[in-house]
């Protein structure tokens, strides 16, 4: 592979990991190329970000790289972040609340089991459209962050008590978040 093949693998891979990142050890394993190599082309590719107008950089937390934004642009992202019902919910987010509205409280993990997928930007987003917030945390190792509906949730929804909320039967399966999410998502449009 050439190496601009190669740094948009990478590119790809970080930005999948989100914020959790991938450390060299990790792509180098990924891509099956030794580190020395992997550190190469993650150099050109921060070069590359640093000296192009982009809209993202690469940080390094602890030997993980992580893609963000850049911190000149935050005006922008935290006006953005403001107006959360101006945009619209992707799949995965609409996926994810479903998921949190009839199991909650539940952790990331316990949703990414569910969903079978890595779920942090879906609940980043979902947070920042104040439809979900923190409501505890599990009491086990770690104690990880329980996720529950917020009452914009149920504004939003037109409901009045989470109970109102369809019956659905206990354990999810792939169709069931599929045609709770497009619920979800024709009643949002219908709303608008």
């Amino acid at each position: 592979m050439e190496i601009n093949e190669l740094k948009g693998i990478i590119e790809g891979l970080l930005f999948a990991s989100g914020e959790d990142g991938m450390t060299v050890r990790q792509l180098s394993k990924t891509l099956d190329i030794e580190e020395n190599t992997i550190l190469h082309l993650l150099e050109e590719l921060s070069f590359d970000y640093e000296h192009t107008n982009r809209g993202i950089c690469m940080m390094i937390d602890e030997d993980v790289y992580v893609l963000t934004t850049k911190t000149e642009h935050s005006t922008y992202i935290k006006k953005m972040y403001e107006s959360p019902h101006a945009s619209k919910l992707s799949q995965a987010a609409l996926e994810t609340l479903a998921i949190i509205a009839y199991e909650q409280p539940i952790t990331r993990i316990e949703i990414e089991e569910i969903r079978g997928v890595k779920s942090d930007r879906p609940l980043q987003t979902l947070v920042a459209h104040t439809l979900v917030e923190e409501k505890g945390r599990k009491e086990s190792i770690g104690r990880p962050i329980l996720y529950g509906t917020t009452s914009t949730f149920l504004t939003f929804f037109g409901f009045t008590s989470i109970d109102e909320l369809p019956p659905l039967e206990h354990s999810f399966n792939e169709d069931e978040i599929e045609q709770e999410a497009q619920a979800l998502f024709d009643q949002m449009h219908t709303d608008d």
